[in-house]
């Protein structure tokens, strides 16, 4: 076994507010639990949660790295001693509750996955938390079934362009919202059938063009605020509405009646406050369904940018832009 560093390079907080507050700090090295994998990082994934946390409106839940960072993706340098399936060595990408922005990092090992046959480490690192999300909500919560229409709002998102994929790989119709023709076509490239500009056209409008006055079967939902209401006009009868984020607002007002008429299911969940249990049981799920999908290369996550570690704060000012198609990724040389 390696003979392992005390301190580390991590990406900290320094006080709530813009991406200047994050600061490349030494810390010590963390010592894995009895189920703990340490991980020497390669890659990590930047992400909403981490915008807001560095602000100071998303705090990480009790006993996890006030570091940010949610996925990576390196190599296993030490494990615990009730640890069964990985060893010193095996490549990895990983969920993690935090300290993801570090050089070195710990995961779960029911939340480690294998990186893909043929895939470099930030592309690894771009799967853990976007697929899992997408996975869990679309396929799980949402059911989504071969033949549907989805509606994906945000389509050029990390986690737009993954459920795009997703979607069409199980047989699926999707239509994606996005802030302009170039993002829209970004979309259609990646199989989208539809791409609808928000900024110059009405999505429900759209949707039910497209879908000969039916509705979306399923609708992906990261904005919340007054897209709830317009969801509910856009579903179809019998259709599902699954809430991940609510970028324009947690309060909203919406016509009860059209959810009675049309007997739709709003639901939503958050990942990242889960039971480990939970988390590992949708990693296992992706494993068996997705990353054969993976490694025969019919899907690939789509990395927009790629930033050093000490740089963490171009690549949330970049997040912060909306500019960016795909995912914002870290790289480690430590």
């Amino acid at each position: 076994m390696p003979k392992l560093p005390n301190k580390m390079t991590a990406i900290a907080i320094k006080s709530p507010g813009g991406p200047e507050m994050l600061v490349p700090e030494e810390r010590p090295v963390p010592a894995p639990g009895p189920s703990e994998l340490l991980v020497r990082v390669k890659a990590a994934g930047v992400n909403r949660p981490d915008v807001m946390q560095r602000k100071g409106q998303y705090p990480p839940p009790p006993g996890a790295p006030d570091i940010p960072g949610l996925e990576i993706a390196g190599e296993v340098i030490a494990v615990g001693g009730k640890v069964s399936r990985w060893r010193v060595g095996d490549k990895v990408c990983a969920l993690v509750a935090g300290g993801g922005y570090a050089e070195y990092c710990l995961a779960d090992e029911a939340t480690a996955l294998p990186v893909p046959k043929g895939f470099s480490f930030v592309e690894a690192a771009a799967l853990p938390e976007t697929f899992m999300t997408v996975w869990h909500n679309v396929f799980e919560r949402g059911g989504l079934k071969a033949g549907e229409t989805l509606l994906v709002h945000g389509g050029s998102s990390g986690i737009g362009t993954t459920a795009i994929m997703l979607a069409k790989a199980f047989g699926a119709r999707v239509i994606v919202t996005a802030g302009s023709p170039e993002k829209g076509s970004a979309c259609m490239k990646l199989g989208a059938d539809l791409a609808v500009d928000y900024n110059k056209e009405d999505f429900v409008a759209a949707t039910k063009q497209a879908t000969g006055g039916r509705g979306a079967d399923l609708i992906l939902d990261m904005v919340g605020g007054d897209y709830v209401d317009r969801n509910y006009e856009a579903a179809a009868v019998d259709g599902r509405v699954v809430q991940i984020a609510t970028q324009k607002g947690t309060k909203v007002t919406v016509d009860l009646r059209r959810l009675m008429l049309k007997r739709l299911t709003h639901t939503g969940s958050t990942l990242r406050a889960r039971p480990v249990a939970d988390k590992g049981a949708i990693a296992r799920a992706l494993e068996a369904k997705v990353w054969p999908l993976l490694t025969a290369g019919k899907i690939k996550p789509v990395i927009d940018s790629t930033f050093p570690l000490a740089k963490a704060a171009d690549a949330h000012a970049r997040m912060e832009t909306s500019a960016h198609i795909g995912k914002i990724m870290l790289e480690v040389n430590g």
